[in-house]
């Protein structure tokens, strides 16, 4: 049987390293891969990789952008998201973008293996951190709170927030103590992502769904 073939994408080095070394480790799976963030991932040869472990939070770059991405150029790609953030909404966004699994940075090495694995395999499948909140979410009847764009990261929506309530790019570095040039850039790739042409048309949908009121 032919070897996993897997990529790496996260921003810290040090964890990169260290999951394409505990990767390369195992047997029948070998490392083809590893990208620091979203321009790094997306030249990634897709045919040549089974298995993507994504990160969400890469630098500037959000991970779920960039699976989805991935996904569109090829539908195929199985993409097993590897991250620090547990909340309900990453993992439903991530699952709407094409993601096939989800895992806590805190996985033990037999469940990092198991979920390459079932990824490979086609199943679609959650940590047991995760797994387990959403089971107690079923069970108990409560709905998930509700994050509006759940497909911006913590800093786009942060900054969204802050032009719907009419601050300009100056303000908002201030406020935030961020360059002029990164908040230009926050600001363009939420315009990107929601599909509006000016930051006009960002504000009224970020109204619509309750930023920039209270």
């Amino acid at each position: 049987m032919p070897d996993i073939r897997v990529a790496v994408v996260d921003d810290h080095p040090v964890f990169r390293m260290g999951m394409a070394g505990l990767l390369g480790s195992l047997e029948g799976i070998s490392v083809r891969g590893q990208a620091a963030d979203a321009a790094e991932a997306l030249v990634l040869p897709l045919d040549e990789i089974d298995v993507i472990l994504m990160d969400l939070n890469l630098g500037d770059d959000s991970g779920i952008e960039t699976t989805r991405e991935l996904v569109r150029r090829d539908p195929d790609v199985r993409v097993l998201v590897v991250t620090m953030r547990e909340d309900d909404d990453a993992v439903a966004a991530c699952m709407r973008v094409g993601a096939r699994g989800y895992l806590l940075k805190g996985a033990t090495p037999d469940e990092v293996e198991r979920a390459v694995r079932a990824v490979a395999n086609g199943e679609v499948i959650l940590g047991s951190a995760v797994a387990a909140r959403a089971v107690t979410a079923l069970t108990s009847g409560r709905s998930a709170v509700r994050v509006p764009f759940p497909d911006l990261t913590e800093r786009e929506r942060e900054v969204l927030d802050l032009v719907a309530r009419g601050h300009d790019n100056v303000t908002i570095s201030r406020r935030l103590v961020l360059s002029p040039k990164t908040v230009r850039n926050v600001v363009s790739n939420v315009l990107t992502k929601l599909a509006v042409r000016d930051r006009s048309a960002a504000i009224v949908r970020a109204r619509e769904e309750g930023l920039g009121l209270d």
